[in-house]
């Protein structure tokens, strides 16, 4: 492969990881908000902790509507219109988030009507979180060449973190010396307010990035789809790959379980696992958890922050392993490790010791989690299904992912409440079990192209 594709390919790459970007950004957002929205519009409303984990929780509604109809408009007006349409919620979003009594309430006043109206505004950004989940790695896992597939869709991880590190730094820097009377009434809608600037970027870039080459086949394009294919692969791979793709288009007939339910099934463990560990308790309610293990306001933040930068570095750490080690080998060392730092969790909380050694045991959890189950899980998810099938069949596991991070983190408030210990050995038993499933249930798919994926799934099915 010649130096021009790789620039071409990875310049299209880094702009649809934007949309990862923002995914980071809106969901690590209320990290540093939730306290005051608490204090707004739930507990001065008088409402109780299922009302508080439901409003912090409440883009994630978004987010199963987002992957549910990226799985109907995927197919039909294509990946890139649809991240278009998402970057748009996005930046509606971040502007009623941080307004909501815009138009229609009296600011500082809190009502049931305003905590409606800002929970429909997180709903519609958690859309676009949705949409951005199901559509960026499925449109670099069709752009990318087999060999560097994984390495790219990963970098879609490293953006959902990255996205997470900076606004982890935007809201310490909002409330870093300011008042907390300061920060419940003005610093957290600058908090939501500062997402508008990616999210505009977002949009205005994807003018300037191509159609994804599969989806131009699907829809009888070959000419569009050749010239993208052969500025990305050169001009012999094209021909072969899109060769490949219109025979999978011919032999079947792209019927959601015609490769049989085996396929489905992986794809929503993967994803239910993915959430079921518990990885968005900790980046929903990092400052909060370092809070009671008894650092001061600022403290905490900063130590979401130093999180923040562990996220980060066992990411990359992914992205430079996946394609050599393969799939399977890093979500099973990745599982290991959760269940270690789970456990180890539960027993210090059941005993009542808080200090450095919870700390050192979230931080072997989470990069447990970010060389692992963060990148990974998306990396097969845009791999592992049929041409004819991916967008229905994305959409689906997406929707499971979205449905299951709904419930772990709307309920973690409550369960806490019952027992600390019960919470967090919960999700290290569920970090076991997603290695038993990885073990017998997920297949490698390290250099295989999307179409070898396809015979895989047949052959499965015959048996």
């Amino acid at each position: 492969m010649n130096e021009k594709p790789t620039i071409y390919f990875t310049s299209i790459t880094l702009v649809a990881t934007l949309g990862g970007l923002l995914f980071g950004y809106d969901t690590a957002v209320i990290s540093g908000a939730e306290k005051s929205i608490n204090n707004y519009l739930v507990q001065g409303l008088g409402l109780n902790s299922w009302i508080h984990g439901a409003t912090v929780s409440s883009a994630l509604v978004g987010c199963i509507i987002g992957g549910a109809v990226s799985g109907i408009f995927a197919s039909q007006i294509g990946r890139k219109k649809l991240l278009m349409i998402a970057a748009l919620l996005f930046f509606i979003s971040a502007l009623g988030s941080g307004h909501p009594e815009f138009l229609f309430f009296e600011k500082g006043k809190a009502t049931l009507g305003l905590l409606y109206m800002f929970n429909f505004y997180r709903i519609i950004g958690g859309i676009g979180v949705g949409m951005a989940s199901a559509l960026v790695p499925m449109y670099i896992g069709e752009i990318a060449p087999a060999e560097l597939r994984g390495r790219l869709v990963s970098l879609n991880q490293f953006a959902i973190v990255f996205g997470m590190l900076v606004v982890y730094f935007v809201n310490w820097g909002i409330i870093n010396d300011q008042s907390l009377e300061w920060v419940n009434a003005i610093g957290w809608r600058r908090m939501f307010l500062s997402e508008a600037i990616p999210a505009g970027l977002f949009g205005l870039l994807l003018f300037l990035v191509p159609k994804s080459p599969r989806y131009l086949a699907l829809n009888n394009n070959d000419e569009k789809a050749l010239s993208i294919l052969t500025k990305i692969n050169g001009k012999n791979e094209a021909n072969k790959i899109l060769k490949e793709i219109k025979g999978t288009i011919e032999h079947h007939s792209g019927k959601l379980f015609s490769y049989g339910k085996l396929v489905i099934l992986v794809g929503v463990l993967l994803s239910v696992f993915q959430q079921f560990v518990g990885i968005n308790v900790a980046l929903y309610y990092a400052p909060r958890i370092f809070e009671s293990m008894g650092a001061a306001k600022d403290a905490s933040m900063l130590q979401t922050i130093v999180m923040g930068l562990i996220n980060v570095i066992f990411t990359v750490i992914a992205i430079l392993t996946v394609d050599r080690w393969g799939r399977k080998p890093l979500l099973m060392v990745g599982s290991i490790g959760m269940a270690i730092g789970m456990f180890a969790i539960a027993a210090l909380s059941y005993s009542e010791i808080i200090g450095i050694s919870t700390l050192a045991f979230i931080i072997l959890y989470t990069a447990s989690f970010m060389m692992s189950w963060g990148p990974v899980c998306w990396v097969l998810i845009s791999e592992i299904y049929p041409n004819k099938i991916r967008g229905r069949a994305v959409a689906i596991a997406v929707m499971a992912q979205w449905g299951a991070n709904y419930f772990i983190s709307s309920t973690y408030p409550a369960m806490m409440e019952f027992s600390g210990a019960a919470t967090y050995s919960f999700y290290g038993i569920m970090s076991v079990l997603s290695f038993l499933f990885v073990w017998k249930l997920v297949p490698e798919t390290k250099n295989r192209s999307l179409e070898e994926m396809e015979e895989l799934w047949i052959t499965q099915k015959s048996k």
